[in-house]
């Protein structure tokens, strides 16, 4: 069975109240639809980084997201976590003001996970950035799963 790390973006569309953006209103449809269809043909997991982004702000909110994750095994952030995380953001990979992007990558490639899902195009699934970490990863020994939206993992 394949693995996926979920990320803290796709468990806050997946909680959230429907928006008015039209973009931001199918993300989250197409989250409902992964999680609902998909998500029991993975291995899914978290790690501490997405409780401790899951957690913050609004309780209630927070309650919501903590609700959805509770039996998804979490990920150790490992000492060989973090200095992969220290690498990519020393070479400017992921910028210093996202090192909890960087995070998210090192525990999934560390753990050798398949696939890292998120709605972030920022940090995340951006083309440049992952050809970047990509480089990285694969100098320090570990494979970077291939970062995707749930729209991608929905299968054929």
């Amino acid at each position: 069975m394949e693995s996926v790390y979920i990320e803290t973006t796709v468990i806050s569309y997946l909680v959230s109240r429907p928006s008015r953006d039209i973009l931001v209103a199918a993300h989250q449809q197409t989250t409902d639809e992964w999680w609902a269809s998909r998500r029991q043909e993975f291995e899914c997991f978290i790690s501490q980084v997405v409780i401790d982004e899951i957690q913050a702000g609004d309780n209630e909110a927070a309650e919501k997201r903590m609700k959805e994750i509770g039996d998804l095994p979490v990920l150790e952030a490992s000492v060989e976590a973090e200095h992969l995380a220290e690498a990519i953001i020393e070479a400017e990979a992921i910028p210093q003001k996202a090192v909890r992007d960087a995070a998210h990558i090192a525990v999934a490639a560390v753990n050798d996970i398949d696939y890292l899902l998120t709605w972030n195009c920022r940090h995340l699934a951006n083309a440049q950035i992952i050809r970047s970490v990509s480089v990285i990863c694969n100098a320090k020994g570990f494979s970077m799963p291939v970062i995707c939206t749930p729209e991608e993992l929905m299968g054929v």
